[in-house]
């Protein structure tokens, strides 16, 4: 099937890690790059618009002293968003303002690889990192709320439940999802030992025998999760197909003991590399989209066609690795993409 032509945009020497599209204003894109794909140099963000006449067009940038590798609007303020940085920083910009941060907060040790905003409690924000934590914040406040000690190796992705705001998951180079339930007790009820706080998840998912790169929550089934990562597959969990262990299985509650297991509903195969994001349609349960080092952006149906395929669209403009799409959160099946060939992508699937 003849494709039509995406709305593109080019911003030569800065290759594209993460897109986002502004929950505030139905044609605001914000994109985080860095210089030689993210190895060593400076970072940059870019402000987009889309509209007549021009279609795409960038509005302004931000440079910064390292990489960007992940972007997230506010819920609170429609000019406010937050960069994770290879330096282990995380900045807060104001897009009213030109050219310096609004706040800046320095306490992972290796690089922030994840933010996320509450969409429930919308003074919140997580970020996660490769030094295997993950820190919940406020913008108002010089420290970070809560630290989870989440996995021994890097966490590619932490994002808050869009059903729960007390509820994280994340993903890892061990191959695992974890669960995290920000109202366990501070710490475990036995004699004379103390839990750093929050270091246990109350769910964990082996999800890959190799690095899962990406996850997200399905908007409208609340225990629902994909995964994806370098096997090369999306799998699609059941969060509530459970096995527990230890004190919550003799119904002590949450963070009391362990629940491992989690049932893959469905597997999605097709990409010809690793898998560097997956994302649900905010509009539709069945539907998400995915983009892979094989630098295609696909589209899945988790409910397969009458011909028993589950792709539905295959988006391949781009020439270089695919590692960022986001669905647009006001006009149904329109999705943008953003490549290491330092394209950003938008089009109708």
């Amino acid at each position: 099937m003849n494709q039509p032509p995406p709305l593109s945009f080019h911003t030569p020497g800065f290759a594209h890690y993460a897109v986002a599209w502004s929950p505030f204003h139905t044609s605001r894109l914000a994109v985080a790059s860095a210089a030689n794909y993210g190895l060593v140099g400076n970072g940059r963000f870019h402000l987009a618009s889309i509209g007549p006449p021009q279609g795409i067009a960038l509005q302004k940038s931000y440079d910064t002293q390292d990489g960007l590798y992940d972007v997230a609007w506010s819920e609170i303020h429609e000019n406010q968003l937050v960069t994770a940085s290879g330096d282990g920083s995380i900045k807060m910009w104001d897009i009213m303002l030109n050219d310096l941060p609004i706040r800046a907060w320095q306490e992972h040790t290796r690089e922030v690889y994840s933010v996320d905003w509450n969409n429930i409690k919308k003074d919140l924000f997580v970020s996660s990192s490769w030094d295997g934590t993950i820190k919940v914040w406020s913008p108002e406040r010089p420290r970070s709320l809560t630290t989870l000690q989440a996995h021994n190796s890097c966490v590619y992705q932490a994002l808050f439940s869009p059903h729960d705001p007390d509820i994280l998951a994340s993903c890892s180079t061990d191959g695992t999802l974890k669960l995290f339930d920000l109202r366990v007790p501070a710490y475990a009820p036995s004699t004379n030992s103390f839990t750093t706080p929050l270091s246990a998840a109350v769910l964990t998912v082996p999800a890959s025998g190799t690095e899962v790169l990406s996850l997200d929550w399905n908007k409208y089934k609340p225990w629902t999760l994909a995964s994806a990562g370098v096997d090369k597959m999306i799998k699609v969990w059941d969060c509530r197909m459970v096995q527990l262990t230890g004190r919550m299985a003799e119904g002590g509650g949450a963070g009391y003991g362990a629940a491992v297991g989690g049932a893959c509903e469905v597997h999605l195969v097709g990409h010809e590399y690793a898998v560097r994001k997956v994302q649900w349609s905010p509009h539709r349960p069945d539907l998400l989209a995915s983009a892979s080092y094989d630098m295609t952006c696909r589209v899945w149906s988790t409910t397969p066609s009458p011909t028993g395929t589950h792709l539905v669209y295959i988006h391949d403009p781009h020439t270089e690795f695919v590692v960022g799409c986001g669905w647009s959160l006001y006009e149904e099946g329109v999705l943008a993409t953003c490549s290491w060939d330092s394209r950003v992508n938008v089009f109708h699937i």
